[in-house]
């Protein structure tokens, strides 16, 4: 829990922080550097504060390929007991 993970910049996303894991799915925090958010394929949006700044929250089922921000995929592969694993790469 808490872990952290650091996308390119150009995803419009600052470090995404896992905040739970349940058996289906991944809760997740990031700070929102770009103008606006998108996602679609998980549930998500709405403002919460992330690292002192404005963020958004996404919760991702397995095998959920959510797109975000029209440039980055992210992808629950496996949740275990108290790791999952998160695919992230360039949408397209």
């Amino acid at each position: 829990m808490g872990d952290v993970v650091t996308v390119p910049e150009r995803f419009g996303l600052g470090p995404i922080e896992v905040t739970a894991i349940t058996a289906t799915a991944v809760e997740m925090v990031a700070p929102v550097t770009g103008s606006g958010y998108s996602i679609s394929g998980c549930s998500g949006g709405g403002g919460v504060s992330s690292q002192g700044g404005g963020g958004v929250r996404m919760s991702c089922e397995v095998g959920t390929v959510a797109t975000v921000n029209d440039v980055m995929s992210l992808e629950v592969v496996e949740i275990g007991d108290t790791v999952a694993v998160l695919r992230i790469e360039p949408a397209g």
